[in-house]
């Protein structure tokens, strides 16, 4: 399942950094651990987006001006979300970077149906390799229209829904068809206006900085239905349980497919007219990462 669970911002104007993902996967996993149950402490089948509203870019990051913004969290097992909220809704007063959070709803995304064939766009970066301690192999550069970009994406994928166990070997055996075909055209563009559609991310594990290439494009999966649910829910790539590899359907209005979920502070009435400020800059794409991090590495 997919939530957005959306904050009120009480200091407008506060800033995170551009690359902000190591800030919010700390902040999860703090909670994680804070609600005590041990079974979830490991757990690494879940997904979250970077944090959407209205924003500003300066030389300190993206200024937040939205009275609300937009994280969204996905998992495929309930318990798991159901335990993450619960914590969330217990911190009335969330401090990530600069900005001062309080959590006020959540809304469920309705499940579209996916085909073997579907395009899809980034709402937090792709990383492709995996660095061990105190290589830099992360940070390599793969051209996305190559086999490399495709293949590394398919042995993350089958080798992380093998260690879910929700798969039998005869169903394994069957994912065999897997394609990325990115949409060259967007990329050739961002290359003749200068523009970045990959770059220097942080990533903390086990208290170790690592340094990798994460990519913001949209493209085409062609695979299994199976595989296509596991990687919507789940995230694409590497370090999915770290923000990265979340992933939306192209052209898909998330306004129009949402419905309201149990978690909601008390007293708190949505303002729904609006149709929700923080989706300003999550209405997709092609934009989202580009012009906050133009001429950042």
């Amino acid at each position: 399942m997919r939530i957005r669970l959306i904050f009120s911002l009480k200091n407008k104007g506060a800033y995170l950094p551009f690359h902000h993902q190591y800030i919010l996967a700390q902040f999860l996993k703090g909670l994680i651990v804070k609600g005590g149950q041990e079974e979830f402490f490991n757990y690494n089948f879940f997904n979250f987006s970077g944090l959407k509203g209205q924003t500003k870019v300066s030389r300190s990051g993206l200024h937040y001006y939205s009275s609300l913004v937009t994280l969204v969290v996905s998992a495929p097992d309930e318990p798991f979300i159901e335990y993450l909220l619960k914590q969330v809704f217990k911190t009335p007063k969330i401090e990530l970077g600069n900005l001062i959070l309080s959590p006020e709803y959540t809304e469920k995304e309705i499940e579209p149906p996916l085909e073997t064939s579907n395009k899809f766009v980034c709402i937090s970066p792709l990383v492709l390799l995996t660095p061990t301690f105190d290589d830099e192999s992360g940070k390599r550069f793969i051209n996305p229209d190559t086999d490399e970009f495709s293949d590394l994406l398919y042995e993350s994928t089958l080798t992380r829904m093998e260690k879910s166990g929700w798969y039998d070997q005869e169903q394994m055996e069957s994912f065999y068809k897997f394609q990325v075909v990115p949409d060259m055209n967007y990329v050739n563009k961002l290359r003749e206006q200068q523009k970045k559609f990959a770059r220097i991310y942080s990533v903390y594990d086990m208290d170790v900085k690592y340094e990798v290439r994460g990519y913001t494009l949209p493209f085409t999966l062609y695979a299994a239905k199976e595989v296509q649910e596991f990687v919507f829910k789940c995230g694409l790539g590497a370090f999915t349980h770290k923000g990265f590899g979340m992933l939306d359907l192209a052209n898909n209005m998330p306004s129009q497919r949402t419905e309201p979920y149990k978690f909601k502070r008390e007293g708190f009435v949505p303002y729904r007219a609006q149709t929700h400020e923080p989706r300003k800059n999550d209405e997709r794409a092609e934009n989202e990462d580009e012009k906050p991090e133009e001429g950042n590495d």
